[in-house]
């Protein structure tokens, strides 16, 4: 799987036809049976990361707010469990049910979806059209552990009412991502993503 532009729609049909292990149905599972026409949200977490425990609760309530709008959350989680076992697909689930999840979560076991994707940390959002336009890469807000700001959501949220109230988003709005680094297993180092 070769990394595409983010601005093409043959990376979001690519997507279309990916099949992951989901976690909290313990089956493996294919994208395009939670795929929304109307919006999707694409988001790389994990388990262990601060950075992402810190944003769950409100990630729960925004999630719900916007899936209840037609809109689709898919959760993917990338680590090298043999480094990070706190991510393992059994502790996958332990999160999705302790944490309310309301959305799928997959591993990604190969790591070729966050290559493929060029993510860099944990949290780290795409939001697509229902199409495959890419409206935004990034950050959930400006909040990090310690820093004191309110977990609000907003640089997601903003994009996401403009998705709802059909304002046109001409061009992919970014905002680097702040958390995590993705726990690359040795044999998918790639130094471009780093």
């Amino acid at each position: 799987m070769e990394k595409k532009t983010l601005y093409s729609n043959e990376e979001f049909i690519q997507m279309n036809n990916l099949t992951l292990f989901e976690v909290s149905s313990w089956r493996k599972k294919n994208f395009k049976n939670f795929l929304s026409d109307k919006a999707n949200v694409i988001m790389f977490i994990c388990n262990h990361c601060p950075y992402v425990k810190h944003i769950n609760d409100e990630l729960v309530i925004l999630s719900k707010e916007f899936i209840k709008k037609g809109i689709s959350f898919i959760a993917i989680n990338s680590n090298d469990i043999k480094k990070y076992p706190e991510d393992s697909p059994e502790n996958m689930k332990k999160t999705h049910l302790y944490i309310g999840y309301p959305f799928p979560y997959f591993f990604d076991e190969t790591q070729e979806v966050a290559k493929y994707y060029g993510v860099k940390y944990t949290p780290e959002f795409f939001i697509f059209s229902g199409f495959g336009k890419l409206y935004y890469n990034g950050q959930f807000d400006n909040s990090r552990p310690g820093n004191n700001i309110p977990v609000t959501g907003y640089d997601i949220r903003y994009v996401l009412e403009k998705v709802h109230n059909n304002i046109n988003i001409d061009y992919p709005i970014i905002k680097p991502s702040y958390g995590c680094s993705i726990k690359w297993k040795t044999s998918n180092y790639d130094s471009k993503l780093e």
